[in-house]
């Protein structure tokens, strides 16, 4: 009876250290997930614009996959900010590596959903802070 107490105590205690550390990026966490559904219905459109087939467990396998991906994104951003960004004055930093990851994601979401639609445009958001914001939406230039 007492093992039991002490492993509810161990069990107990971690989890309230798990929970301290998630609780400052949950917005993050969902804001991937929102990336990933948005990614999958997207692609998936695009995909079948395309007439390929659709396979369920590899789109599943994929997103579970980006979801560990931007998990361990996000635990190395707020890494980042504890190591770099309180010392040195920079509590946005976790937000500017997160931006550059979370980036990537919506340009793909944007680039399937204009595919899906059958438009050639493509989209890059870093153009954005570039200072380029006139080429963030080009034609696509591909010879098919």
């Amino acid at each position: 009876m007492q093992e039991r107490n002490v492993l509810q105590e161990v069990f107990t205690a971690t989890l309230t250290l798990f929970t301290d550390l998630l609780e400052p990026v949950k917005w993050f966490i969902l804001a991937a997930v929102c990336l990933i559904v948005a990614d999958l219905k997207f692609g998936i459109e695009a995909a079948r614009k395309r007439g390929e087939k659709i396979r369920t467990s590899r789109a599943t396998r994929r997103s579970v996959n980006k979801l560990v991906d931007y998990i361990c994104w996000i635990l190395v951003a707020m890494s980042f900010g504890k190591v770099f960004g309180e010392p040195f004055g920079l509590p946005i930093l976790p937000a500017l590596v997160l931006l550059v990851v979370y980036g990537c994601e919506i340009n793909s979401c944007f680039n399937n959903y204009f595919e899906a639609r059958g438009s050639k445009l493509r989209i890059n958001i870093f153009k954005l802070f570039k200072n380029k914001s006139g080429d963030v939406i080009e034609p696509e230039n591909r010879d098919e």
